[in-house]
């Protein structure tokens, strides 16, 4: 309740421009930038993404950020953002430096970024928490897991980057590389996973780390609105949990990558995506065999793709629909019910622009499957249906968003 509160007490706040004037000042000074979000959320079965929202309404939808930038020359910027969340089970108020960038700019095909950088992989990684850029209160969910958010955010290392014109008439090519440490977090989806299997607890789970590569390729072409590009990421993943007890295990894998191919097009106030991710990932399990997800080493394969459209009228107005599709390769050795192995989602959208500070969103998703349990729930975890899971779901999401 007391988010609620907060909730519509910045609504409000922000619904009256005198309240809130644009400044003018030179963007040299520093510049300040903030967010909060609040959401309910309820489904007609399953709990999901780790709320106790089966038939009933979960306010457990909370997150916020603020930052700040310094530009310092044309060629020079220093930035960071502290954020936090509560998503059901995760994030529970803790929050952290989700970014920290010095990025300078040498040529326009070539610059630098060091510190914490958020990820660029496919259309909307590096932008997924900007609720104002996107029609959906969720990104699809087969390419953009918001559980496991924090894995893919960012890391710590450096990026190199650029724009190259292609000609007069070649459109511009822009791309990215980057290598550093991947970021993890004991609130995020997989410790919340690791604490599902037996005699095992959140608590008990103790780090999970990894290096972290690649790149990104994206050419806007000289068709008006066009946007074709490609992503990959190479990572190395260790994890240990249970440790000083007798269920301590390690995790690593032997291979683990991650390819993103994606369209954009846009034409006055339409807007169509689609992408296609797919993540190929060998595990290596070494503890007690209560404690090993499936083998001691096994192979999973995930693809998920969607296309989606929005469009915008009476400048106030957005409605927004896609079509996502999860799904995962079952091992041979695993007998699993109709619903495990896939998700398929409809979802529809409708938004509000208050003003350019203010949104409210309504969303319905309507889910065939549940993602596979035990390894890659996609936002339905046994833990949170000892009941079992129900073969479809329906939810209705309700949202309101402030921009500062």
């Amino acid at each position: 309740m007391t988010r609620i509160l907060v909730a519509l007490a910045l609504t409000v706040l922000c619904a009256f421009p005198a309240w809130t004037q644009e400044t003018t000042e030179d963007n040299r000074k520093v510049q300040f930038h903030g967010f909060f979000s609040q959401g309910i959320v309820r489904t007609d079965g399953n709990n999901w993404l780790t709320m106790q929202n089966g038939d009933q309404w979960s306010t457990d939808f909370t997150e916020f950020g603020g930052n700040l930038w310094k530009e310092f020359t044309d060629k020079l910027r220093v930035g960071a953002q502290i954020y936090d969340r509560k998503l059901g089970e995760l994030g529970q108020w803790h929050p952290q430096l989700d970014w920290a960038v010095v990025s300078y700019k040498f040529r326009p095909w070539l610059g630098l970024r060091v510190g914490k950088v958020k990820t660029v992989l496919g259309l909307y990684n590096d932008t997924q928490d900007f609720d104002f850029l996107h029609t959906p209160v969720l990104l699809p969910q087969s390419v953009y897991p918001t559980d496991v958010r924090d894995t893919t955010i960012a890391h710590v290392g450096g990026d190199l980057y650029g724009d190259v014109t292609l000609g007069d008439n070649g459109g511009t090519l822009s791309y990215t590389v980057y290598s550093g440490r991947r970021n993890d977090s004991e609130d995020g989806g997989y410790a919340y996973l690791l604490g599902d299997l037996p005699q095992t607890t959140k608590k008990a789970f103790n780090y999970m780390r990894g290096g972290q590569m690649g790149w990104d390729v994206r050419w806007a072409a000289p068709v008006a609105g066009l946007l074709i590009g490609v992503s990959r990421i190479d990572e190395d993943i260790s994890a240990r949990f249970g440790e000083g007890t007798p269920i301590k295990t390690t995790l690593s894998t032997t291979f683990n990558w991650t390819n993103q191919f994606y369209v954009q097009y846009r034409w006055n106030n339409l807007q169509i995506d689609s992408e296609y991710r797919e993540v190929k990932r060998n595990v290596v399990v070494d503890g007690p065999t209560a404690c090993r997800c499936l083998n001691p080493e096994f192979l999973t394969h995930v693809q998920g793709w969607y296309v989606g459209a929005s469009y915008q009228f009476a400048q106030k107005f957005h409605v927004g629909s896609y079509y996502s599709n999860y799904e995962i390769d079952i091992p041979p050795n695993l007998a699993v019910p109709p619903g495990q192995g896939h998700d398929y989602s409809k979802v529809v959208t409708f938004r509000y622009d208050v003003n350019r500070h203010v949104n409210v969103k309504v969303e319905g998703h309507f889910m065939d499957g549940y993602g596979l349990a035990r390894i890659y729930p996609n936002g339905f975890y046994r833990k949170d249906n000892p009941q079992g899971l129900k073969d479809n779901t329906n939810a209705l999401i309700i949202k309101t968003s402030v921009a500062f």
